[in-house]
């Protein structure tokens, strides 16, 4: 859409309107000059006019003359003056939004109520500065959720390569410490990849493909089982054929950053139920200690974590079930969770509907 500007808008209706009622005057002038010329030709000599006619003749034309020159010069003079003052309030908004910046994107005009065109505007302009301060912001949490994403494997590959390096180390323990190092490598490509595309699409995923998800969730629960046994925990699923149009590597990361939540917030002998159906799509409900229904809405905000006891003590900066919501969106999706009444927390995740490939 081609931006138009208001000043040359005002402009040609202002010249436009004086144009209009200096032609208007001159025609009607000129009609009175016609009368004048056409009423000394009807009279005959003056001694034998009427009053209309002394009236017509007595009309001084050069007075007239320089009458109608000045009104049309103060007209069209004052055209300028019209437009800056008509403009003015534009003009006074100038300076405030060009001080607007990454240190004060919570400024705002605030204008008055009211239906003028430049309370509209004013509004229109502080709700544009919303939607970007809320971006801004996200893309700053972003940032933070991708840090810790990558802080474990990172970890991982170190502890890996330090291993390698043990001079006691065997080939045979060699050989299996590059392949762990190759394989977390592989997953940090993958995730930093599905992290970029993400990042890079304001409204969710660029592409998206018909996906499984109940296969996506039997393969991350089996990389778990083994966790969930040394940790006392018993894994049960449900899975149901359910297909979601989305990224195979982002929704692993959302599947595993529950499952390690119900993990690590758990007690021994406790259990892991994972659903994967119609409405909701994923269901994951874990044994534990009991969450405050107050508490339940604020654990998907960024560095919230639970008080209680739990079975893993690693470290974790909070922020598995933020960015779980996030993939959710970006899948269309929606994510929610519930405390159960007794123990533990059950988190429900719908996606739209798709047919079954």
């Amino acid at each position: 859409m081609r931006a138009r500007s208001p000043g040359r808008r005002v402009t040609l209706v202002c010249t436009a309107a004086f144009v209009l009622g200096v032609t208007v005057f001159w025609l009607a002038d000129f009609l009175l000059f016609w009368l004048r010329l056409a009423g000394s030709q009807l009279c005959g000599p003056v001694e034998s006019r009427g009053e209309l006619c002394r009236t017509l003749a007595q009309r001084p034309d050069l007075q007239h003359f320089a009458l109608v020159v000045l009104v049309s010069a103060a007209a069209l003079g004052s055209a300028r003056w019209t437009v800056r003052w008509c403009l003015q309030p534009i003009r006074e908004l100038e300076p405030v939004i060009a001080s607007v910046g990454p240190q004060n994107l919570g400024y705002r005009i605030n204008p008055d109520d009211g239906d003028a065109e430049i309370a509209v505007l004013a509004r229109a302009i502080d709700a544009m500065m919303d939607r970007i301060a809320m971006g801004y912001e996200a893309q700053r949490h972003f940032a933070a959720n991708a840090a810790h994403e990558l802080r474990t494997p990172l970890a991982v590959q170190r502890t890996l390569i330090e291993v390698g390096l043990a001079r006691a180390t065997s080939p045979d323990k060699l050989e299996l410490v590059t392949a762990q190092l190759l394989e977390t490598n592989e997953r940090n490509e993958r995730l930093i990849e599905g992290l970029l595309v993400l990042s890079e699409s304001d409204r969710g995923l660029v592409t998206k493909i018909p996906l499984r998800l109940d296969e996506i969730v039997a393969g991350v629960l089996d990389d778990h089982e083994t966790q969930a046994r040394e940790a006392g925990l018993t894994i049960t699923r449900t899975l149901a054929p359910r297909v979601v149009l989305g990224e195979r590597v982002l929704l692993e990361r959302l599947v595993t950053n529950l499952v390690q939540n119900a993990i690590k917030y758990n007690r021994p002998d406790g259990t892991i139920e994972v659903e994967v159906g119609g409405e909701p799509a994923l269901t994951v409900t874990n044994t534990g200690d009991d969450v405050p229904p107050g508490v339940v809405s604020g654990l998907f905000e960024p560095f919230r974590r639970l008080s209680g006891t739990r079975i893993d003590h690693s470290g974790g900066a909070g922020l598995g079930l933020t960015i779980a919501r996030s993939i959710c969106r970006a899948h269309d999706g929606v994510i929610a969770a519930h405390s159960s009444g007794r123990d533990g927390l059950r988190v429900e995740i719908a996606f739209p509907a798709q047919r079954p490939r």
